[in-house]
């Protein structure tokens, strides 16, 4: 029988090109089916940041084909988890949710040199979250 109880996470900043493209990759790539993953921003850009595609590639994780996505309440009402990165009052608060703010630079307008600690500290902070609501199944 498959788990439905897999915790669903969304992650939000203003474009929705670079943080929380960044931390949806990695969570999508470490956790797998065990947690569901959105991403969205409150000002969506056009594309997401070379920098930023480029920066996920070296570590093997390709998000060229990902598309910057507006934030709507439904993706608020369907997340168990809602991670903001910097997209400040703009994200809607609704009971029962549980809400984190990971202050991190933002990448915009920045290269790939300067894109490569933020990518690895999304990382670091990806792995504890997975620790926290989708423990790998020990045998």
């Amino acid at each position: 029988m498959p788990d439905t109880t897999a915790s669903s996470v969304l992650f939000v900043c203003v474009h929705n090109a670079g943080r929380s493209q960044m931390a949806a990759a990695f969570l999508t790539h470490l956790a797998g089916d065990r947690v569901q993953v959105r991403s969205a921003g409150s000002a969506p850009a056009d594309t997401v940041n070379p920098a930023v595609v480029e920066a996920m590639a070296e570590v093997g994780v390709d998000i060229a084909a990902e598309v910057p996505k507006v934030l709507t309440t439904d993706a608020v009402q369907a997340s168990d988890v809602v991670i903001t990165m910097g997209c400040g009052d703009t994200c809607p608060v609704l009971p029962g949710k549980r809400y984190l703010d990971w202050d991190l630079p933002d990448p915009a307008g920045r290269g790939v040199a300067a894109v490569r600690p933020i990518r690895d500290e999304i990382e670091k902070r990806i792995r504890g979250l997975i620790g926290e609501i989708a423990p790998a199944a020990r045998p």
